[in-house]
């Protein structure tokens, strides 16, 4: 790309210093600090109507409020992170300052988000960089915030009418001693981690749409399949194919997609995606789509390459969903979380056993201080919790996380899977190099769990008729 470096100025007036190499500078002549801040037609002054998530971050912000009389509080959005040299990498607010604010894939970074106490409760303002008049250097010489190196930014009054919250520069933000800040001060994280543990009614649409877009998503890889197997690095055509929906339709992806084909299947967190996509593997796909309110859904299918599971890989494959689905009737309001994974856990260890694959029992490997053998072939947890953040409320306590209690409006993942390494010696050579994992997003209600991504094909049969269906 054109690198703002090769055009930055040393202006005439005062401004903010650019990290770059100064032997890459040049100033501007003459002619043109006299005339740029000239003949510009006058910005318009209408101000937008509150986002629909204006009124759920006010209702949020009155439970911090509650919480904390009398303190006061800080919630940074974050800042810009180098990538390399002169590049950042696309920023996106921290989760609590999105949450709290309503303000997401638009928010501006340095952004803070304060409770300043008062008698009865605290008012909320939030500070941020306003764009630069166009009669200063910043408009036109900065290439992090100029809005001729990044284009329109956001005013005072635009922001305030936008999410209901009164707006202030960021520059006339003091810190002070006893300020509580999330990140640093450990009550406050947690609360804000825990007040996301049950979503509300915009986040449960959210969510909704975030699995919609990502089941498109997963249509648009099978679609690609003959192509992506003619790729010598398919796995990376997968995630290509999938980060194009993610950006077209939403805001980006909600994590690293792993695109894992064949033995990476087997590797958890595979995200080099370098591999070959081969006819007669497994390729195991996590995605999830971030949309433009930064809610992401989470999803995992296996799919057999060719088409269709072999004999091996069907009693795999239906093995994981048939522990999903244990999982799936677990859930139930007043249920500790911890049973859901308890519930796939025991199909794991039942059918490992049944396949000769363990050295003691089921029973025996379930036992919480002998046993786990049954854990070599599925090392990570069931369910966590989803929402803005991938691994949703990750600050909140034990107690309230693992050890809590479900309720109407959480929503998680049921994702178990087996694993067996291509050199593991403990399987049968037929088993080795196959790895499936099913993953869902369940919203709990009242009634009990609804899978909000049921529509998107889970047994075998139903992958076998989608890729026949689909792959052109």
């Amino acid at each position: 790309m054109d690198s703002p470096a090769d055009r930055d100025t040393i202006a005439s007036a005062p401004q903010k210093p650019v990290e770059t190499t100064t032997n890459r500078k040049a100033p501007f002549p003459r002619g043109f600090l006299d005339t740029i801040s000239t003949g510009w037609a006058e910005r318009p002054d209408t101000l937008p109507a509150p986002r629909e998530q204006a009124a759920w971050a006010a209702r949020r912000r009155d439970r911090v409020s509650a919480a904390f009389p009398g303190e006061r509080l800080v919630v940074p959005a974050g800042s810009l992170k180098q990538r390399s040299n002169d590049t950042d990498y696309p920023f996106r607010a921290h989760s609590a300052f999105a949450h709290l604010t309503g303000w997401a894939a638009d928010a501006e970074p340095d952004s803070v988000l304060v409770f300043e106490p008062r008698v009865g409760g605290h008012d909320a303002v939030l500070y941020f960089r306003e764009r630069a008049d166009r009669t200063t250097p910043e408009f036109y010489a900065d290439a992090t915030i100029g809005e001729f190196w990044i284009g329109p930014r956001p005013a005072l009054a635009g922001v305030a009418a936008d999410l209901g919250l009164a707006t202030a520069h960021v520059d006339g933000f003091v810190a002070t001693d006893d300020d509580r800040v999330v990140g640093a001060d450990d009550e406050l994280t947690r609360f804000v981690s825990e007040l996301r543990l049950v979503k509300d009614e915009y986040e449960l649409a959210q969510m909704a749409l975030a699995v919609e877009v990502t089941a498109s998503g997963f249509d648009d890889i099978i679609a690609e399949l003959p192509h992506i197997v003619e790729h010598p690095r398919g796995e990376r055509v997968v995630e290509g194919v999938f980060h194009r929906r993610a950006r077209a339709d939403g805001n980006a992806v909600g994590y690293d997609t792993i695109a894992a084909s064949g033995p990476h299947a087997c590797y958890l967190h595979w995200t080099r995606n370098d591999g070959a996509v081969v006819p007669g593997d497994l390729i195991l796909i996590d995605a999830g789509v971030e949309v433009d309110s930064l809610y992401t859904a989470d999803i995992t299918r296996t799919l057999p390459v060719s088409g269709r599971f072999t004999e091996v890989q069907r009693r795999v494959y239906e093995a994981v969903r048939e522990a999903a689905d244990a999982a799936f009737a677990a859930a139930r309001p007043g249920v500790p979380f911890r049973r859901v994974h308890e519930a796939a856990m025991e199909i794991i260890a039942a059918r490992v056993a049944e396949w000769g694959l363990l050295p003691v029992t089921a029973e025996e490997a379930l036992d919480a201080d002998q046993g786990g053998q049954h854990r070599r072939y599925m090392v990570h947890g069931t369910s966590h919790h989803l929402g803005i953040d991938v691994h949703d409320c990750a600050q909140a306590r034990r107690e309230m996380y693992y050890d809590g209690l479900l309720e109407p409006g959480m929503v998680f993942t049921i994702e178990p899977g087996l694993y067996f390494q291509i050199d593991d010696l403990t399987v049968p050579e037929e088993y080795r190099g196959i790895g499936v994992r099913i993953e869902d997003d369940i919203v709990m209600t009242a009634d009990g769990p609804v899978n909000l991504s049921a529509e998107i094909p889970r047994t075998a049969d139903e992958v076998e008729e989608w890729i026949a269906r689909l792959a052109r």
